[in-house]
């Protein structure tokens, strides 16, 4: 058979069981028609009562039973004196990491000395306010490890803590709508893959230090054998690329304070403050509520976005970055979101901004000295607003967030003084960096178990696990 022939014959059976099939669609179509149909009402049913029921677990008032606080009497016990003990131990690395130590409070605060999740969190921010304000008074008194500047960057500072105190009062606001469940898989995508940069950093710097001292021991074996005997090593106190002491690492207070820049950041605190003390008389989502929300992104904007054109203009520069000077409009709007989601996460878990600025300011080329400083810097003024909302809100005992202030204020003083004794001696500034990765791990670690936890908990006796309404919490 030729292969037109047999194309043909192809062509014609195809069509015979083509026809055939149709003819059986046909047919078979008349019998099942109703069986489709009732199953095709059955699964719209289902799709809507779907819909439903994840409606009534996101968004359900009839759910909601409302926030109710667990305040336990402020008596000597031991809850008490553990969670004293670890709460020293939390501010005291996480004010030399520069992270506020907010991710070791709240799992304190509520599973050892009891009190629920909402109220850990505001009890937190006084925790990190005191070691914040303690920090800083002490890095007042200290020089930049290399150059003749205080070891607080305040260009930094105004960057990014305009930012901060915007973001802050954003994540207050998340923290009463957003369910738990949902804050904890933030913190721990976010902790997780923060703490691991910043570990990798910390390698990165701990490798540059080794073969800075080598070559610093070269240099004393060189000067021994040409008989300079007199030659005193000096510990290296700066990051990588760092080769030398200052003169003065300390002077007093006054001197290290620059009072134009410092100026501003307090203005931006004063007037978002009092904007948020304006809202907390006015109704709830009411106009006035709203309006007074959005003043504060001029302010904010207004401040960061100076220093911004400042910096992109040359007529201001980092001083402490490592590497070019030059700034690029794309790279200034990334690092002003960064600060506003540092303030949200501040405000929504209770913790410092520090968790986010620490590890930013290191990839930024910022020795971990002036990282940890400016960071800690930042935070003072984020956590105290932090601590003012939520007492405007009644999150808080007084007399719980008293003691617990005194205590972190005086871990900041010791671990500050102790570490930097460590890192005089042993010369490696990394060991802040290390203190800021296992910081921020610990943190992740600990406050995903207490939410994994409760999340559980909360699935077993169908508790509502949704949105709060912020207009009614």
């Amino acid at each position: 058979m030729s292969p037109r022939r047999w194309g043909w014959c192809q062509l014609v059976v195809m069509a015979v069981v083509t026809w055939s099939v149709l003819v059986a669609s046909g047919e078979a179509e008349k019998h099942v028609r109703k069986g489709v149909s009732v199953a095709k009402r059955e699964e719209e049913e289902k799709g809507g009562a779907f819909l439903t029921d994840l409606y009534d677990f996101l968004w359900n008032k009839a759910g909601r039973l409302g926030y109710t606080h667990v305040w336990p009497a402020l008596t000597f016990g031991w809850r008490i004196i553990v969670g004293s003990i670890i709460g020293f131990l939390g501010a005291a690395f996480g004010s030399v990491g520069g992270v506020g130590g907010g991710g070791i409070f709240v799992p304190m605060l509520t599973l050892i000395i009891g009190f629920d999740a909402k109220s850990s969190t505001a009890l937190s921010k006084c925790m990190i306010m005191g070691a914040a304000a303690s920090t800083v008074y002490y890095n007042l008194k200290l020089r930049h490890p290399t150059l003749d500047l205080p070891i607080i960057d305040y260009d930094l500072a105004l960057l990014f803590q305009p930012m901060l105190v915007l973001g802050i009062s954003i994540g207050v606001a998340f923290n009463v709508v957003f369910a738990d469940w949902m804050i904890t898989v933030l913190l721990i995508v976010l902790f997780l893959a923060t703490s691991t940069r910043a570990f990798f950093k910390g390698v990165e710097t701990w490798k540059k230090e080794t073969i800075m001292k080598k070559e610093e021991a070269a240099r004393r074996l060189a000067a021994n054998a040409s008989g300079n005997e007199g030659v005193e090593y000096q510990p290296l106190l700066g990051g990588p690329g760092e080769e030398r002491a200052p003169k003065r690492t300390r002077v007093p207070v006054l001197e290290n304070v620059y009072w134009k820049e410092f100026g501003l950041l307090s203005a931006v605190w004063v007037i978002i403050l009092a904007l948020e003390i304006a809202k907390n008389y006015s109704t709830t989502c009411s106009w006035e509520y709203w309006v007074l929300n959005l003043m504060q992104i001029p302010v904010a904007c207004g401040v960061s976005g100076y220093e911004a054109y400042c910096l992109y203009t040359g007529k201001r520069q980092i001083l402490s970055r490592e590497g070019t000077t030059e700034w690029k409009i794309p790279q200034l709007l990334l690092y002003c979101g960064c600060g506003v989601l540092a303030g949200i996460v501040g405000g929504l878990l209770g913790l410092g901004g520090g968790f986010i600025l620490g590890p930013l300011f290191l990839e930024l080329g910022i020795p971990p000295q002036v990282s940890s400083a400016t960071a800690t810097f930042a935070m003072t003024f984020s956590s105290s607003m932090s601590v003012v909302e939520y007492y405007l809100l009644k999150r808080f005992p007084v007399p719980y967030a008293l003691y617990l202030v005194a205590v972190s204020t005086v871990a900041a003083f010791v671990g500050q003084y102790v570490v930097r004794r460590v890192i005089a001696i042993l010369g490696r500034a990394s060991l802040i960096i290390f203190i800021l990765a296992a910081t921020i791990f610990i943190s992740a670690i600990s406050l995903g178990g207490v939410g994994i936890a409760n999340m559980i908990v909360k699935i077993e006796d169908h508790e509502y696990m949704g949105f709060e309404d912020l207009c009614t919490s």
